[in-house]
């Protein structure tokens, strides 16, 4: 059960609003509100003044000290108040303020954002987006429209008594009322979980990491340990305070809202499964490549390419041979990697891939039956499978019949084995792989071809489907990871 409070400086701030048991004074906050066994207390902020040592600042602080989930948090706060790195992550807002209606002359506008909503619905995205990336109650941005574009120049945080105008306010009122029933609002009839986590998927991905079946069983898993379960998208940034860990069961990458949501969930104090600094490591080829050639890791032959003229290009041929791979630094389930055939056929898909990335990835082609997936969680093995390749193809997945025909995307047969029955020789690499990335859950494909075993590349976010990866272990493999996430609660509640 959760308690919820909005907390002002004065209750007379709140004079222009309806009255609310959940309104609070700063002062009865600190001194009457602490956390009881089996409660939870989420925290709105609404002091006046958010600077260092000021009263929205210690409400925060304390909140936090406190064990509560307060919006803004302190690295809200310390993000706000720090021009610099604000900057920094308004490089995204180009392409929105592009879609911004442009005016007669050169003016200056100012938003005030309640919750992510604004009065002038024009600017609805990107204050909805200021928000997501900065959580603040009541934002206030500066925008300058100079030499036909509009630039964003400041954003800060307000406090309540920033809200003069009737429209201001009752915006406020409307914005704050659904923020608290879609965010922080009580289950109708729902168990009283030690822990809520929360499983981040996208319901229109086409090639998801894990089945609605799978996310059942990861769910009754949970369960049977005492963690609450909700899904999330990725228009709930705004509510990851409210959860006590994330599991990211999307296909991520870096430039994409998987990683900043790891990244806010982390710095919010949820266990993160797979962790931001994973997402990093995994999802770039380049990144991988570098790090198991320094640690002697075995892989197949790796060479980096940027600039495709002929004499690099025969160099390459003479260094792996034909046939070879051509890899972009981020592909996923097979994409952007093609097989060249010819040095013809080297130069055109070079110049393809190179319009995607500045650098490639040229692999020396190994042909195998199948590739090895290792799946390892806390440095541990947990499930093995064989993925074997298209009829007729070299990869496990075959992309190009499905586009063409605009189907989903072909793929092989596998079988699922006890870790045991695995190869000693592929584990251990497997291993070695994955404990230069960290301790998080990863997916390892290995190739073996008679005594030779290579790593192709670490996962993170591996694929956990029903009667795929869980063939063998049943239950029990969607029990193990949840039991990982127990542990790491507990572990942080000491």
């Amino acid at each position: 059960m959760s308690q919820f409070y909005v907390v002002v400086d004065k209750l007379a701030d709140w004079e222009p609003y309806f009255p609310s048991q959940d309104v609070i004074s700063l002062d009865d906050y600190l001194s009457e509100v602490h956390s009881k066994a089996g409660k939870k207390v989420r925290v709105i902020n609404l002091c006046r003044d958010y600077h260092y040592l000021k009263s929205g600042y210690y409400c925060s602080l304390l909140a936090e000290a406190r064990g509560h989930k307060v919006i803004p948090s302190l690295t809200s706060i310390n993000d706000l108040s720090r021009q610099s790195l604000s900057s920094l992550q308004f490089v995204w807002a180009d392409a929105l303020l592009l879609k911004l209606p442009q005016p007669s002359q050169d003016e200056i506008h100012t938003l005030r954002i309640c919750f992510g909503r604004v009065l002038d619905k024009a600017f609805s995205k990107l204050a909805a987006k200021l928000f997501e990336l900065l959580p603040c109650p009541i934002l206030e941005a500066q925008l300058k429209y100079s030499n036909g574009r509009w630039q964003l120049r400041n954003v800060k945080p307000l406090g309540l008594k920033h809200l003069s105008t009737s429209a201001e306010q009752t915006l406020f009122a409307a914005a704050l009322e659904k923020f608290s029933l879609q965010i922080w609002r009580k289950p109708k009839v729902r168990k009283a979980f030690r822990y809520d986590l929360a499983i981040l998927v996208d319901p229109q991905e086409a090639l998801p990491p894990s089945d609605e079946d799978a996310l059942q069983y990861f769910t009754k898993a949970a369960n049977q340990l005492g963690i609450g379960v909700e899904r999330i998208t990725r228009r709930d940034s705004a509510r990851l305070a409210e959860f006590d860990a994330l599991f990211i069961r999307e296909t991520t990458s870096v430039d994409h809202h998987t990683y900043r949501m790891a990244k806010k969930a982390e710095a919010e104090g949820l266990v993160v499964i797979d962790d931001s600094a994973s997402i990093l490591r995994c999802t770039n080829k380049v990144y991988l490549a570098d790090l198991f050639s320094v640690n002697q890791v075995a892989t197949p032959k790796t060479v980096l390419l940027r600039q495709p003229t002929d004499a690099r290009l025969k160099a390459l041929v003479k260094e792996i041979g034909l046939p070879m791979v051509l890899k972009i630094p981020d592909g996923a389930f097979s994409r952007g990697v093609v097989k060249v055939e010819t040095e013809a056929e080297l130069l055109v898909q070079a110049q393809l891939l190179l319009k995607e990335s500045v650098m490639l990835l040229v692999q020396e082609f190994m042909y195998t039956q199948y590739d090895w997936r290792i799946g390892i969680l806390n440095n541990q093995p947990l499930y093995a499978c064989r993925y074997y390749m298209v009829a007729d193809h070299w990869q496990i997945y075959k992309h190009e019949s499905a586009q063409s025909a605009n189907t989903e995307a072909e793929s092989g047969g596998f079988d699922t084995l006890p870790t045991f029955e695995v190869p000693k020789a592929v584990l251990d690499v497997a291993l070695k792989a994955t404990k230069l990335i960290g301790n998080g859950f990863y997916g390892v494909d290995v190739k073996q071809s008679g005594d030779r075993v290579v790593v192709i590349e670490v996962n993170d976010n591996p694929s956990i489907d029903h009667e795929v990866e869980d063939l063998y272990l049943g239950e029990q493999l969607y029990s193990e990871v949840m039991k990982e996430f127990l542990r790491r609660l507990e572990e942080r509640g000491r």
